[in-house]
């Protein structure tokens, strides 16, 4: 038999039972939910874009799409995801209290999925960063956005897992990701993922579609880092190495000899001449396996290395060539 009171369930015939004096714990996490609703909300933005072109299309289409972002600063710098704005004719953001605001694109990362957006108002209240290095599995974790348009929706959670990888539309890698079972849908991209004290720790970016409370959100620490760069210079700086490559395995022989870290290497197929500024030390063949005295086993690798401290400076690249470890020298360019 199961019996209700004051909406206290209690399994009586050999099961669980929530008793009453569980009762002021949920009434902190609601409460917990509630206060950081309140303290968020007037941050919370919701994206209009119209004029992004279809894919494979070169036809605008207005009135296309909508996402989230959150207000950063007093003076309306807006964070959003990339994807949410790329290729968009016209951004508007409209704020909880009603108002509306077009919005100018400051700078956009693939890479990662974050843009900045800004937007000219009075009285703008901004949301502050928590640090993400300090999240714990299992706690709360709170959504808001706005989900098929519907404008504020606010779901909670808890931080499912820590440190995961996914993969940006450009290709690279973004590290640090956040995974959590607050419930997501198209439309929250771009919105803010907050702890308990009401601080953004994650930038909502991605849902597997076909799995149940599988979310996925940049971390604070990343997404503030890029925020800055896209502030000040517009777009995030990397090295670039003028290389075309791919993954090869390595022998355990190959390893053992050259005292190799790792199993895979990058196995170089084309170099670009004059892509960078100096990089033709290398030949077509050559297997990458380190740079700057660091491990290197895939591009991602690579990638993660050459930060804006590396570009027009020289380096030292470690190869394989002719199966025997060699120093050569590269000066990156920058990505563009």
């Amino acid at each position: 038999m199961i019996t209700f009171t004051n909406s206290i369930t209690d399994v009586a015939e050999g099961g669980s039972s929530v008793f009453k004096d569980d009762a002021p714990l949920l009434d902190a996490y609601s409460q917990t939910v509630v206060n950081v609703a309140k303290k968020v909300s007037n941050s919370v933005v919701q994206i209009k874009v119209s004029g992004k072109k279809e894919p494979r299309s070169r036809t605008p289409n207005e009135g296309q799409g909508t996402g989230s972002g959150f207000v950063i600063s007093s003076d309306g710098f807006v964070i959003t995801n990339n994807h949410v704005v790329a290729g968009a004719t016209k951004i508007s953001a409209l704020l909880q209290d009603g108002r509306e605001f077009e919005a100018q694109i400051i700078g956009r990362d693939p890479a990662t999925d974050i843009a900045v957006l800004k937007i000219y108002g009075d009285a703008l209240k901004a949301v502050a960063f928590g640090n993400s290095k300090n999240l714990q599995v299992g706690q709360i974790a709170i959504a808001i956005g706005n989900p098929y348009g519907f404008q504020y929706t606010v779901t909670a959670g808890v931080i499912s897992a820590l440190g995961r990888t996914l993969r940006s539309e450009s290709g690279r890698l973004i590290d640090d990701v956040i995974q959590t079972d607050a419930s997501l849908n198209p439309g929250n991209s771009g919105g803010p993922l907050v702890n308990s004290q009401g601080e953004v720790i994650g930038v909502n970016t991605a849902v597997i579609l076909p799995a149940q409370g599988l979310c996925f959100a940049v971390s604070s620490n990343i997404t503030a880092q890029v925020a800055g760069q896209l502030i000040m210079q517009g777009r995030v700086r990397r090295g670039y190495l003028g290389i075309a490559g791919q993954l090869i395995n390595l022998t355990d022989r190959i390893m053992q000899y050259n005292q190799l870290q790792t199993k895979t290497g990058i196995y170089i197929v084309s170099v670009e001449a004059d892509g960078v500024s100096y990089n033709s030390e290398f030949r077509a063949g050559d297997i990458i396996v380190g740079f700057e005295g660091n491990p290197v086993g895939s591009v991602d690798d690579l990638h993660k290395l050459l930060t804006e401290t590396t570009i027009g400076k020289r380096s030292e690249v470690t190869i394989l060539r002719n199966n025997l470890a060699k120093k050569i020298s590269v000066i990156p360019g920058e990505l563009k």
